[in-house]
């Protein structure tokens, strides 16, 4: 064998021996790039198969779980109509759905505006209309956005029914999906009447029917050419477009249904110029938001069933009673600070709440949302500990300074009085004293007392907690106040009527949550009446039992007064959102004259009895500041001019009698 020159003992022909075939093994199989070609071909049947299976899957959960009779059901959470303890309307809340529509018992016309404005086609194409999609691109694309949708009406049916209104590309292939699904399952006749009973036509009304009783006051199968064609209109932006407060614009829209119907041939040119429709006359608009609503609207949502039209729902609210409150909230002389007023019956209805000077202003409900501290309006508790333990409205207790844990306690007015009793102490407000009885008793004994009442907030165990350091709400405070006028606890303040009370046997089995009537609740009345009415909380006391407790906080940033007469309960609060000092005004001074102001012409009007009061309270009791008789409006001379005319008439009675 011949080597070339180039040739080494390593190469052949120019080439390394390494590069060279093997003369021993069969020639190498074809080529790479021949044998790439299959396998790509391969990816595509994995492709084709798992975009066929996910059709599959979706079509099969649309089968098995997709709600086709959900735009027949009505709304989940639907209008509220609040009325108050007489049934009449106060607030309503909430969106109006009613009974579905039937197209084929409709003015042709009615179906008619629809079809045209919103899915010409509608008749003619399988759920998807590629014309109205191509047309939205093109405007799109024009537009620099999503502006256009291009849906159908079964596509707007599946949005609304099965999906969000996100207008993004997954959300648009599951509309087109389910819209094909509802196309095969569905008639065109029941398609366009889900979609005309579920449609949304602004002012919180959903569905043909209650936008035609909305807005014309007439069944939807008597609406005429002009009103079907405004209420076509209304779709595409019902709340721009609401003929209650845009009516100019709802007009022009209707006019272009008009002219798209008769582009359609549902009617002819000339009808197409028929005048615009008007709505009729609305009822007085009620208020959507107040503070009672606010508070009252999360229990009356789960006092029922979906339904359709509006939920009436009767609360305990009396309308005089609240009118009051406002009143007496408004006139008060506070200033830039904020005030609030709640009144309960002593079984926790409430009948008033005002949650600030001005819901508009700030719906902030002060009420209940709020949890300032309390002040000495928490020593109710303190001494309701106190005579479970034994003491009693007479019993001495040292009102000197004192020292617990480094912690001086001082009296508001600097002044000590050393012995005195209970019921002094408790009407003079005293820390000193509250604080060395709180000791005495215990403060988890208090603190007992406080949750039996129906304090839920925590409470801590601190020498402080006697004068009413830790934060509660109006609502919760006043509860407990209602536990001692009624003898009863603990008292859930509500705003729905309820069960009428137990009696018989359920009403004994029930008397563990009721005050001892001789240890505790006589005598909390009696503490009660003396701070009332000669001490701290003197300027709130009436002409009838009255019964509360002032309470002021530290720098007088919180003032209180929380007390009952009558049947009613009444929890008064001044103060301001940011916490700063009021100032002068403390319990007894503007909570105190706010609480009289209301309670005087509340009692007044008010016809209900309250609890049957201890002997001792049930007449009114002459106040120190009060003369002992009203004197008679007739001039003296007048009653000694006719001073012989009664003589006479006793001597008469008097021979009369003798025979």
């Amino acid at each position: 064998m011949r080597v070339a020159e180039r040739d080494t003992v390593w190469t052949r022909d120019g080439h390394p021996v390494e590069e060279l075939p093997d003369p021993f093994t069969p020639e190498s199989p074809a080529p790479v790039e021949e044998t790439e070609k299959p396998r790509r071909r391969r990816r595509w049947p994995i492709i084709l198969y798992s975009v066929t299976g996910l059709i599959f899957v979706t079509v099969l959960w649309l089968v098995i779980t997709a709600p086709l009779s959900r735009a027949l059901e009505p709304l989940p959470d639907p209008a509220l109509l609040l009325e108050s303890a007489d049934g009449r309307p106060i607030a309503l809340r909430g969106a109006i759905k009613e009974a579905p529509v039937d197209v084929a018992r409709l003015n042709p016309l009615t179906p008619a505006a629809f079809v045209a404005i919103e899915d010409r086609r509608f008749y003619r194409h399988w759920g998807i209309d590629p014309r109205g999609m191509a047309r939205a691109f093109v405007a799109d694309l024009r537009g620099g956005g999503v502006r256009q949708g291009g849906s159908t009406i079964t596509q707007q049916l599946a949005k609304t029914n099965f999906l969000s209104g996100d207008r993004t590309i997954k959300r648009k292939a599951q509309e087109i999906i389910i819209a094909f699904w509802l196309e095969a399952w569905l008639t065109k006749q029941e398609i366009l009447s889900r979609y005309l009973s579920s449609v949304y036509f602004g002012d919180g009304v959903y569905g043909l029917r209650a936008a035609s009783h909305h807005y014309f006051h007439r069944e939807p199968e008597r609406l005429n050419l002009a009103q079907s064609a405004m209420l076509a209109g209304l779709v595409q932006a019902p709340s721009r477009l609401a003929p209650t407060s845009h009516l100019a614009a709802a007009q022009k829209r209707s006019r272009l249904v008009l002219r798209a119907m008769a582009d359609t041939g549902a009617i002819t040119a000339s009808r197409a110029s028929v005048p615009s429709a008007r709505p009729v006359a609305q009822e007085a608009k009620l208020p959507a938001g107040t503070y009672f609503a606010d508070w009252v609207a999360p229990s009356a949502a789960g006092a029922f069933e979906s339904d359709f039209g509006r939920v009436e729902i009767r609360t305990t609210l009396d309308r005089g009673l609240q009118r009051l409150a406002e009143r007496a909230v408004s006139r008060a002389a506070i200033g830039d600070a904020q005030a609030a007023l709640v009144a309960m019956r002593p079984d926790g209805r409430v009948v008033a709440m005002v949650g600030g000077k001005r819901y508009a202003d700030s719906p902030f409900n002060r009420v209940t949302q709020a949890r300032r501290q309390p002040g000495s309006a928490f020593k109710l508790f303190v001494y309701l500990a106190a005579l479970r333990a034994g003491w009693t409205p007479d019993s001495m207790i040292d009102d000197s300074p004192v020292t617990i844990e480094g912690w001086t306690p001082v009296n508001s007015d600097r002044i000590y009085r050393g012995r005195i009793s209970l019921r002094e102490a408790f009407a003079r407000s005293s820390n000193a004293a509250t604080v060395r009885l709180s000791q005495s008793v215990g403060r988890p004994n208090v603190i007992r007392a406080a949750r039996d009442l129906g304090i839920t907030t925590p409470l801590p165990d601190k020498p402080s907690l006697a004068l009413g350091t830790a934060g509660v709400s109006l609502l919760e405070l006043t509860s407990a106040y209602a536990a001692i006028a009624g003898g009863r606890y603990p008292i859930a303040a509500r705003g729905l009527p309820d069960e009428q009370p137990a009696e018989g046997l359920s009403a004994f089995f029930r008397s563990a949550g009721a005050l001892d009537r001789q240890r505790d609740w006589a005598p909390m009345l009696d503490l009660l009446y003396a701070a009332a009415n000669n001490g701290t909380g003197r300027r709130a006391a009436l002409s009838v039992p009255t019964f509360g407790k002032t309470g002021t906080t530290q720098e007088n940033r919180d003032a209180l007064f929380i007390g009952f007469a009558g049947d009613l309960v009444v929890g008064v609060w001044v103060g301001r959102d940011d916490n700063t000092s009021l100032g002068k005004v403390s319990g007894g001074t503007v909570p105190a004259q706010i609480w009289r102001n209301f309670m005087t012409s509340a009692l007044a009007i008010d016809r209900q009895r309250g609890p049957q009061l201890p002997i001792r309270f049930a007449a009114p009791q002459r106040r120190e500041d009060q003369p002992d008789q009203l004197k008679s409006p007739l001039p003296p001379e007048w009653s000694n001019g006719s001073k012989p005319l009664r003589e006479l008439a006793r001597r008469l009675s008097e021979i009369f009698s003798s025979r």
